[in-house]
């Protein structure tokens, strides 16, 4: 599986956009996939490592105690790897926030796309600042958001 993710990530997210462009034409879908395939092959690797890093200690705790296999795992491995999982799922979240503008602008829609096509006008320079201004705002939203639940989640 790692070997599987380390071929997904080598692939960056403007050329899984340009290939998913040309297959499935302008649109949402091409973008929606090239997020998703970028951020399988990365999110795998970072989950893959947290959970290669988990120490033993507390699930042999768990298991001299006489804990079924699946209290194993939930009392002795998710406590280790929740604040990983959900602070990287957290950073790709917003992280994707920002590169959807990047993909849209080579062909695979949403604001990305209308904001080229305000900016290819050369005559539209108020619909380009009002874009901008709207990612930004988007963008801090999201990051207001993930702070939030990152703290609710893992704490301090």
């Amino acid at each position: 599986m790692k070997r599987f993710f380390d071929v997904i990530r080598s692939v960056d997210m403007l050329i899984w956009a340009l290939f998913f462009t040309r297959g499935f034409g302008p649109g949402p879908i091409p973008g929606i996939a090239a997020i998703f395939f970028t951020d399988t092959g990365a999110l795998g690797k970072v989950y893959a490592e947290a959970l290669e890093n988990v120490d033993d200690k507390q699930r042999e705790g768990m298991k001299s105690v006489g804990a079924s296999p699946m209290a194993v795992n939930r009392f002795g491995v998710v406590p280790q790897v929740l604040p990983v999982f959900v602070s990287q799922s957290l950073y790709f979240w917003e992280s994707n926030t920002r590169s959807a503008t990047v993909i849209g602008a080579v062909g695979a829609g949403g604001i990305g796309l209308k904001l080229l096509e305000a900016m290819g006008t050369n005559s539209d320079w108020d619909k380009v600042a009002y874009m901008v201004l709207l990612i930004l705002l988007v963008v801090f939203l999201f990051d207001n958001i993930s702070t939030a639940i990152r703290q609710r989640l893992i704490g301090q």
